[in-house]
């Protein structure tokens, strides 16, 4: 859970700056849109294997 004190005269622009920069690395918002939805593991696989597919052949165009 991301905590943010705030410092004493701070506004709370900068308050709610640092709070985002907190929760943006903790990952807790990628996280949450990963677990809203349930994603079966063999549906899971065949989207890490596609991503992989692509990745190696936009390589081997760079190369070529």
């Amino acid at each position: 859970m991301a905590e943010v004190r705030i410092a004493e005269g701070e506004s709370f622009e900068s308050l709610l700056k640092r709070f985002t920069k907190r929760v943006q690395e903790e990952g807790i918002i990628s996280k949450t849109r990963r677990r809203q939805h349930f994603t079966k593991p063999s549906v899971l696989r065949k989207k890490k294997a596609a991503a992989k597919l692509r990745k190696s052949v936009k390589t081997q165009r760079k190369n070529a």
